[in-house]
């Protein structure tokens, strides 16, 4: 066969495979209306999450309309029979420090599912949606599974008597606020009576509308947990990793409080098509089937398998894992890692030393010498190196032709291409002509040795290293002895058996790290393409292209990429489907005298979605960009005048200020208008704040607090909130604020400016009523 045409068809084969991977990641299984009673079906959840919707609206914590789905959700548990109440409370959370605290005044919904003595397994979901989106995924498709899977445990014959059929009891736990703040997680964990009748929690969240449930975080010392869920849900999708790099995203659940308070746990989330979530088309249409059937599956899975295990048999110690084609699960103990990555490590040396041809031909001569030996060993880290180089120069041109920071949001594909063929290119140009048995020992003593440093210091990533190390380290040293060595028939065999092993894991890395921030992600994606491509390099070395081909190869390789990456930056970043994230915000504040501005925020998680539209800005005006106070939160928008102040400014009044021993007790009592959703407190780091009190919650600044910190009172309510601050330091002035949602009605016309190419996101439209109360 010609050499070029074996290249390529080896680089196809590769991306074969790799795209069956992430294929079969995805979900398919979905039931109807018709199947078993005892089963979860997706069709019966859709048909409860259109009546929990409704009318599909926006529904944040404390408005009218979460009040309604509020009611629409126990009419759900009555119609089944469940007995379920409200519970009512105040509560401030400062799981994150003390910079921002949320509070407010929720109402959670508490189900008997399978009532019972002990403590319960809980259920949870929560039904508050964030003010830009009505949250058919997040959360809504997660209350509609907890009572799908309600109706299926009973119909099992679980609830009538007291814990039948199982050991414990199951509770639903349907929290409000949790997009506030984890506030109804919150409330119930510091009431003492519930928070003890918890045994195990497993928790259903979106973070997208499709895609496979993810098995994302667990409790600590979860080996038991995970053995549970292998054993009991019909589809596997999850990763060791996915807890490690949760930790470091600026994400958390409900569960997170759980977790933190030593309840054995599970958290499920599907987290495909990412540009829906916390959006106006978080809506039910947009919500895939499949997802919504493994998210159900899993939650009734592990609940049915917890049902029969004591509490006490869940401890133990941590896994590694990941799951392959969505059907197994590979996993070990952790503390397996460190020996099996140092066992991969050697039995590779000892094949690749087997395998040198001075081994198999006697007085054929010394191995490969020293150049071609080290050339081998730095083509795995020069590939990575290359490969992020070319993905950086492939997202410049891309950038550069659009004049957009996200040039292939609504259009990933040229640019996933480009991406593609640009790690293909540096493969193709980093390989030589070499003997084989170098070229492997130099690939996989590569993936075994970065194995040993991930599992001494992250072992949550070693699988991705071990397991296809453990793979390669067999096959090779099976067949290193072998008629024609690593260059017959079987060493070829195992040389592409390992090569595939290492693709399937890593692609499906890259497809999964692709989901949660797009393709901005370019860095991780092209080192992960490039360790997928590592086991390759011994076989493009077994019959290598003359350099001539291996050129001309490349040449056209990277011609390729460049193109696609042009094609990418030349069409719309956004459109309707995948529209622009652009919040709209009426500001007033004394600053600015009797003027009031309008703001433009196209921000997405921290991140510019680029210039507003043209549309928009002359319709606004928008000519500057200013700079946030701090009450807000900081940062830039677009901003432009909008005429004289036109709404009432909050009001604050001080009750009592008094000095005992240099601390200073400062009791305000905010008064906002009817029209109020929230108000915003700044406390500088000069007052030297030292404690907060607020309707009850006592909040106590830990040793070594030195920053400012925002007090956001979430709820309706209030708008008439009274705030005790003792306070070490000096406080002049005080700011707060008043926050709507939604533009007046004067800001009509820049509302319909905004082009259906760019949607809310978030916090939404806002109107910020910003005043000081002076103190001295």
């Amino acid at each position: 066969m010609n050499r070029v045409l074996r290249t390529w068809l080896l680089g196809l084969l590769a991306a074969a495979v790799g795209l069956l991977s992430v294929e079969r990641s995805q979900p398919h299984r979905v039931l109807d209306e018709a199947a078993p009673a005892t089963a979860f079906s997706a069709a019966r959840a859709r048909s409860t999450l259109a009546r929990l919707l409704g009318p599909e609206r926006p529904h944040p914590l404390g408005s009218a309309a979460d009040a309604a789905v509020r009611a629409r959700i126990l009419a759900q548990f009555a119609a089944l029979g469940v007995p379920a109440h409200t519970y009512q409370a105040f509560t401030c959370n400062t799981w994150r420090g003390f910079g921002q605290i949320p509070c407010a005044t929720v109402d959670d919904i508490i189900a008997e599912v399978i009532p019972g003595p002990g403590r319960a397994i809980v259920m949870m979901a929560h039904y508050d949606s964030v003010p830009a989106g009505p949250g058919a995924s997040d959360d809504g498709s997660g209350v509609a599974a907890v009572l799908e899977a309600a109706r299926a445990l009973r119909a099992a014959g679980l609830g009538a008597n007291a814990g039948a059929g199982g050991l414990h009891p199951v509770m639903a736990l349907i929290t409000d606020g949790e997009e506030a703040g984890l506030l109804g997680a919150n409330a119930f964990l510091q009431n003492a009576a519930l928070r003890a009748r918890v045994g195990a929690v497993v928790n259903v969240e979106a973070r997208g509308t499709n895609g496979p449930s993810l098995l994302f975080q667990t409790s600590p010392g979860d080996a038991r947990l995970i053995d549970l869920y292998a054993a009991h849900v019909p589809a596997v999708a999850s990763s060791s990793l996915y807890a490690d790099i949760y930790r470091y995203l600026p994400n958390d659940t409900d569960l997170t409080l759980f977790i933190r308070d030593g309840f054995p746990a599970f958290n499920f989330a599907f987290v495909g098509n990412v540009r829906y979530y916390h959006s106006p088309l978080d809506l039910r249409r947009n919500l895939d089937a499949a997802s919504l059937q493994m998210q159900g599956d899993n939650l009734l899975g592990v609940v049915c398998a917890l049902s029969h295990t004591p509490y006490g048999a869940l401890a133990g110690g941590d896994a590694i894992y990941l799951s392959v084609f969505n059907a197994v699960l590979l996993r070990l103990p952790a503390a397996w890692a460190l020996p099996l990555a140092i066992i991969a490590f050697l039995a590779l040396a000892l094949a690749a030393w087997l395998a040198r041809p001075g081994a198999r031909v006697p007085g054929a001569g010394a191995v490969a010498g020293r150049k071609a030996a080290l050339r081998a060993a730095l083509i795995p880290p020069a590939l990575v190196a290359a490969a992020v180089a070319a993905g950086f120069l492939l997202m410049l041109i891309a950038r550069l032709s659009s004049g957009m920071p996200q040039p292939a949001y609504a259009h990933p594909v040229p640019l996933r291409i480009a991406l593609a063929l640009g790690a293909w290119t540096t493969t193709l140009l980093l390989v030589r002509a070499g003997n084989v048995p170098t070229a492997a020992a130099g690939a996989w003593l590569w993936m075994a040795g970065l194995g040993i440093v991930a599992a001494a210091l992250l072992p949550g990533i070693s699988p991705y290293f071990v397991f296809p190390a453990l793979v390669a380290a067999i096959l090779l040293l099976a067949t290193s002895r072998a008629r024609g060595g690593w260059e017959g028939i079987w060493g070829r065999m195992a040389l592409l058996l390992s090569a595939l092993s290492a693709v399937v894991i890593w692609i499906a890395l890259a497809a999964g790290a692709e989901t949660l921030r797009g393709l901005q992600l370019y860095p991780l994606l092209m080192i992960a393409g490039a360790l997928a491509l590592i086991g390759l390099v011994p076989l493009l070395a077994v019959r290598p292209m003359s350099a001539q081909g291996r050129n001309a190869s490349a040449v056209v390789s990277g011609a390729a990429a460049v193109a696609a990456a042009l094609v990418a930056g030349l069409l719309p970043p956004y459109s309707a489907a995948s529209p622009q994230r652009l919040d709209l915000l009426y500001l007033e504040s004394p600053d600015s005298g009797n003027a009031a501005s309008w703001l433009a925020e196209p921000v997405w998680e921290g991140h510019g979605t680029g210039p507003l539209p043209t549309g928009l800005r002359q319709a606004g005006r928008f000519q500057r960009i200013q700079a946030l106070a701090a009450l807000l939160g900081g940062g830039t928008a677009d901003s432009a005048a909008a005429g004289a102040a036109r709404l009432p400014l909050p009001r604050a009044a001080v009750r009592a200020d008094a000095v005992n021993h240099g601390v200073r007790d400062l009791t305000v009592q905010l008064h906002g208008s009817p029209d109020s959703d929230a108000m915003m407190l700044f406390i500088p780091a000069s007052a030297a704040l030292q404690t907060i009190e607020l309707r009850g919650q006592h909040l106590t600044v830990p040793r070594g607090w030195h920053g400012a910190t925002r007090l956001l009172c979430l709820s309706p309510d209030c708008r008439d909130a009274t705030v005790t601050l003792e306070l070490a330091g000096p406080l002049p002035a005080l700011q707060f604020a008043e926050q709507r949602y939604g533009l007046p009605p004067f800001g009509a016309a820049l509302r319909v400016a905004r082009p259906a190419s760019a949607m809310t996101s978030q916090g939404g439209d806002q109107v910020i009523l910003v005043n000081a109360l002076r103190l001295q």
